[in-house]
């Protein structure tokens, strides 16, 4: 096996010949001034995709996320959102530190909830009490293993919230993914939704970069909150450019990522030494537990990295491989054999 196989992630991809080519010849300005021509064809371009009036284009999914939950809510507002949900595991606690917002959270398989949750959830007014103000669906949803929304339960969880008197938005990081899952487009997906962040990072290999769409009026409250929290950039139309190539080039190779994910949660299993079920892989997310190889999730990765193959453990004995567009088939097939043989010792 030749070089290192990199399953930690989707967002280790490194920018294609092309993808360069775009970036170097970048028309570029200056964003905080309002005139990188590129910066703002990108937002009018992904404004479009997901049928919202406008966008702002972000240097990260956190800081997407985080800049639309502040312009959607006041300290001491409450949030919904799935116990899995990446709001809350992974972005260092900036709903309490920058927007002053607790959760409450939703359950349910896989990072899906029902519209029962909203009913439990939302609190009744009460000076007492949090203002609920949002919910937080994650389409797809990572830490469930990739799990594709629904479009009708996407739906049927909207209109309570609706009825309720709450605010929206979709955490989309990999909204293209679920895309090309469902054949859904990404404009269907989020017309239910105030807001809408996605990433051009994650599955579409771009090197930086995310957006939050919604109303005009909404995302002008993104554009000051992207300025409060640092992330007001000069010439990105550099970074932009990329993030148009991805758009336009790598969004239906996705299902080879899938169909890659698929593979190697079958390879997997075939080992006899994990736990998984294949029928879980939806998307480009595997993830599988070590509980019958005798070995901890740290000492599986430890010995994989050794030949070559890099994973993240995630728990005790929980494993997470992710493919991406610098991954072939036939790398995958290596991938399995040597964590087949990473799951054979027991640790003393």
């Amino acid at each position: 096996m030749h070089g290192v196989i990199d399953l930690r992630s989707d967002t280790v991809t490194r920018p294609t010949p092309a993808m360069r080519r775009a970036m170097l010849e970048a028309e570029v300005g200056d964003d905080v001034l309002g005139d990188d021509p590129t910066v703002l064809r990108l937002q009018e371009r992904i404004a479009g995709i997901l049928g919202k009036e406008a966008a702002c284009f972000v240097p990260s999914g956190t800081m997407a996320n985080q800049a639309a939950i502040r312009a959607h809510t006041e300290p001491g507002d409450e949030i919904i959102a799935h116990e899995f949900s990446h709001i809350y595991n992974y972005e260092g606690g900036a709903p309490a530190a920058l927007s002053g917002c607790s959760l409450r959270f939703a359950r349910g398989e896989r990072g899906l909830f029902g519209p029962e949750e909203i009913d439990a959830l939302t609190r009744p007014i009460d000076n007492h009490a949090p203002r609920t103000r949002l919910v937080v669906i994650e389409n797809t949803n990572n830490t469930g293993g990739g799990a594709v929304w629904p479009l009708s339960l996407v739906h049927a969880v909207a209109e309570r919230a609706r009825a309720r008197g709450l605010r929206l938005h979709l955490d989309g990081a990999r909204l293209w993914n679920a895309c090309a899952a469902s054949g859904v487009s990404p404009a269907d997906y989020a017309a239910p939704f105030d807001s809408v962040s996605t990433c051009f990072s994650k599955g579409l290999g771009a090197p930086v970069g995310s957006a939050v769409a919604g109303s005009r009026e909404f995302v002008t409250r993104v554009f000051r909150f992207r300025k409060m929290f640092g992330g007001a950039m000069r010439q990105s139309g550099i970074l932009a450019a990329a993030a148009l190539y991805a758009l336009d080039h790598h969004r239906e190779r996705l299902v080879e990522d899938h169909a890659n994910a698929k593979a190697l949660a079958r390879g997997l299993a075939g080992t006899g030494r994990y736990v998984i079920d294949p029928e879980h892989v939806e998307t480009n997310i595997v993830y599988f537990e070590t509980r019958g190889t005798g070995r901890t999730a740290e000492r599986v990765a430890a010995a994989a990295a050794a030949e070559g193959v890099l994973i993240l453990a995630t728990g005790p004995n929980r494993l997470r491989a992710v493919t991406h567009l610098d991954v072939s088939r036939l790398q995958i097939e290596q991938a399995i054999a040597v964590l087949g043989r990473a799951g054979e010792a027991a640790d003393p």
